[in-house]
């Protein structure tokens, strides 16, 4: 029953439901003596919150959190870190209704069926709102990444589509709507605008890429980093597709040209990193409410801008634990 835990030598737990009094998270196997900055933490969770752009849900959420453990005087102790994140805009009597009723494309009817019981407000423990906690969790895996980069970006979104997987440049400010190409950033609010009106939603693409990853990382069977990086983006709850390099493509190409390049298997060979960026690519479905409801509710059209933080905080935390899993080898 550990289906709320992550990672090995990195390890996350996240707790809490939705409207709840609130969520958290407890990490153990950060190391000492790294530097801890509240306000870095903050700006993070920022990043995730909703309300912050035009197009997307009117719900607004402080999302502050609080440090219970593991930390000292601004630096991590090597001890277990719980960090909480109280709730604030809850209207939980907008769900009442829903307390019979099960939404297509949720998990309210197959959280009953598993469990007998479910909080119903919100989505209770499979709302995105828990999302925070592994956001949480990413910040505190960048203490450990140092040198390396991680950069999602939305490739997809609607009729907006940036044709490549690479950024020239992982500092770029992706603006409002974290699209490959902020230029865009105008048109995308117009079309999130009318989503909205309509009662309508939008799925897309989000690609990562990563730089300055050390090779040797992952391994060679069951633990490939591929199937880390797969799993960890597929429990992102929106989420429904995972590749990496080529993907997809390779199911159309000869092995003369697949192997023809190496950059064409994204940083990653045998299951193991190559020293190269890697690219990963996931797919994001529409937000499964729908018509009527979606008009008068706190509804994102559109998700893919708020996962954007969600996607970097798994993939750091994939990072972080396979650089300590890797270290127990030196």
């Amino acid at each position: 029953m550990r289906g709320n835990s992550f990672g090995k030598m990195f390890s996350l737990t996240t707790f809490g439901e939705s409207h709840g009094v609130a969520l958290g998270v407890v990490l153990d196997g950060v190391p000492p003596g790294l530097d801890v900055s509240l306000e870095d933490l903050e700006k993070e969770l920022l990043r995730r919150a909703p309300g912050q752009a035009k197009g997307t849900t009117s719900r607004k959420e402080s999302d502050k959190p609080e440090i219970l453990s593991g930390v000292f005087e601004g630096k991590t102790l090597g001890t277990p870190i719980a960090v909480i994140v109280r709730n604030t805009n809850q209207r939980s009597k907008d769900y009442d209704k829903l307390k019979d009723n099960y939404r297509p494309g949720h998990a309210d009817e197959t959280y009953m069926q598993k469990y007998g019981r479910r909080d119903h407000r919100g989505g209770g423990r499979s709302s995105g709102r828990e999302t925070l906690s592994r956001v949480i969790g990413g910040y505190f895996a960048s203490l450990i990444l140092k040198e390396i980069k991680v950069k999602a970006f939305i490739t997809k979104l609607g009729p907006f589509e940036f044709e490549k997987n690479k950024l020239d440049n992982l500092d770029i400010d992706l603006g409002t709507y974290n699209f490959a190409d902020p230029s865009k950033d105008s048109e995308i609010e117009d079309y999130l605008i009318n989503l909205k009106k309509e009662g309508e939603s939008i799925g897309g693409q989000i690609v990562i890429n990563i730089e300055g990853c050390p090779a040797g990382l992952g391994e060679p069977a069951f633990d490939k980093l591929k199937a880390e990086f797969a799993k960890a983006l597929l429990s992102i709850g929106a989420c429904v597709s995972f590749s990496f390099g080529l993907g997809e493509k390779m199911a159309e190409l000869p092995g003369s040209v697949v192997s023809s390049d190496r950059e064409n298997f994204g940083g990653i060979e045998g299951g193991i990193s190559n020293g190269e960026t890697i690219i990963l690519k996931t797919t994001f479905k529409p937000t499964s409410t729908v018509g009527k409801k979606a008009k008068a509710g706190r509804h994102d059209p559109c998700i893919l801008p708020r996962a954007v933080p969600v996607v970097e905080a798994m993939v750091k935390n994939v990072i972080a634990d396979q650089l300590l899993r890797q270290r127990a080898y030196e």
